[in-house]
């Protein structure tokens, strides 16, 4: 005898399973208690997803579901670019964890032994975050070997900009780019990143030929300096970037990338607007304020970085063809020293590929990628054609990586 499979809609089985109960009663308990037999009810503005219609199709979704993420996204592959040069600048203003000390209540240990922070550099007013980007733009020129005229585009990730309207515009005239169109990029901590995928766009598909990307940010400004939690990881500091484009992928220096956001999650790491109602006259009140400082929940920034940085430095590696043991470097916002070390493990990526400098700059925020990439080139630990898989994650909730590489 052949026993055939039938398939049968949702909505049978659950007059099945009622039909049932008249010999069952002791099913009941077990069908009230099950999800996929009770009537769901989509929030609003959000869409049910689609039930399976048959007893039979849920055997193989999650092999499926696995072979779909090793899949290369269509558009999020090589782009015609590649990085070649980079440079940094950070406030003479150094604050050790022993300087901490007076500040908070706090111990070096302490501070060292939770995030690997040794030291930070300040503004103390006589830089600014616009000054900073400027040094550190004209030495990614340098390297490059390109003048500012030869930029066409500037992007400036910040979070903490000069000028509530921009920098871009002022550091992209300070440098001579008088040819480039220039814009800021607001993505906290992965803002470097956004802004660097953002112009390897514009140079695959020809409307530019040469960007400066810059990360700039003075977190100093906005921290707490009674609360111990934030004030001994944010840091000021400026890192750039100068990309061109290259006349095919074979010379790609971007080689893929993947980008996310989930804005359930922004109460978790926010530094809040705060306004109170001040009257004009004639009964008209308006909304008048500051910004609050940093908040962050940090157990939840942890739990986060190590849960959706391993997952989209993965999904990077495989848009760029890259396997994991191909990286030469690994990148990472330079956040926290046991974020790295649970990344790097979780993609199975020894140490000492771990490319960091948090304990003399601590959290720069947009500019820890740069920052901490541009120490490597100039060292010479990044050659000439290493491969580096970069990630950045912050506020927003935010959360990238790309795959470069160098030269």
């Amino acid at each position: 005898m052949v026993m055939r499979r039938v398939a049968v809609p949702a909505a049978g089985v659950l007059l099945l399973a009622q039909a049932a109960l008249a010999f069952t009663p002791s099913l009941l308990p077990t069908l009230r208690a099950a999800p996929a037999l009770r009537p769901a009810v989509a929030p609003r503005g959000c869409s049910l997803p689609k039930l399976h219609t048959s007893l039979h199709a849920t055997v193989s979704d999650k092999e499926e579901t696995e072979a779909a993420k090793k899949q290369p996204v269509p558009g999020r592959g090589a782009l015609k670019c590649k990085p070649i040069g980079v440079s940094f600048a950070a406030p003479d203003v150094r604050l050790s964890n022993e300087g901490m000390e007076k500040v908070v209540d706090t111990t070096s240990e302490w501070i060292k032994s939770r995030t690997g922070i040794e030291a930070r550099h300040l503004l103390d007013g006589t830089d600014t975050v616009r000054t900073l980007a400027v040094r550190a733009a004209e030495g990614a020129l340098a390297q490059s070997g390109l003048k500012g005229e030869d930029i066409d585009m500037v992007i400036v990730a910040t979070s903490s900009p000069e000028d509530m309207f921009g920098d871009a515009p002022s550091v992209a005239a300070a440098i001579g780019a008088k040819n480039a169109f220039a814009m800021d990029l607001t993505a906290a901590c992965s803002g470097f990143l956004f802004a660097t995928v953002t112009a390897g766009q514009f140079l695959n598909n020809g409307a530019s030929k040469n960007a400066l990307v810059v990360g700039a940010d003075a977190l100093s400004r906005w921290v707490d300096w009674e609360d111990r939690n934030t004030c001994v990881l944010f840091a000021d500091g400026a890192g750039a970037m100068v990309l061109t484009a290259t006349e095919s992928l074979d010379e790609a220096g971007l080689l893929g990338f993947e980008m996310h956001s989930d804005g359930n999650g922004y109460c978790n790491l926010q530094l809040p607007f705060t306004s109170e109602q001040k009257e004009i006259g004639g009964g008209v009140k308006v909304a008048q304020g500051s910004y609050s400082p940093i908040s962050m929940v940090g157990k939840e920034v942890y739990k986060f970085a190590t849960r959706d940085v391993p997952r989209v430095l993965e999904e990077a590696l495989v848009n760029a063809g890259v396997d994991a043991s191909e990286v030469d470097h690994l990148l990472l916002h330079q956040a926290n020293i046991r974020i790295m070390e649970v990344v790097a493990d979780r993609l199975g990526i020894p140490m000492d590929k771990v490319l960091h400098n948090l304990e003399e700059y601590g959290n720069t925020s947009a500019a820890s990628i740069p920052i901490c990439l541009a120490e490597a080139v100039a060292s010479g630990r990044v050659k000439k054609g290493d491969v580096i898989a970069c990630a950045g994650f912050g506020a927003g909730l935010s959360w990238g990586a790309c795959i470069l590489r160098w030269g």
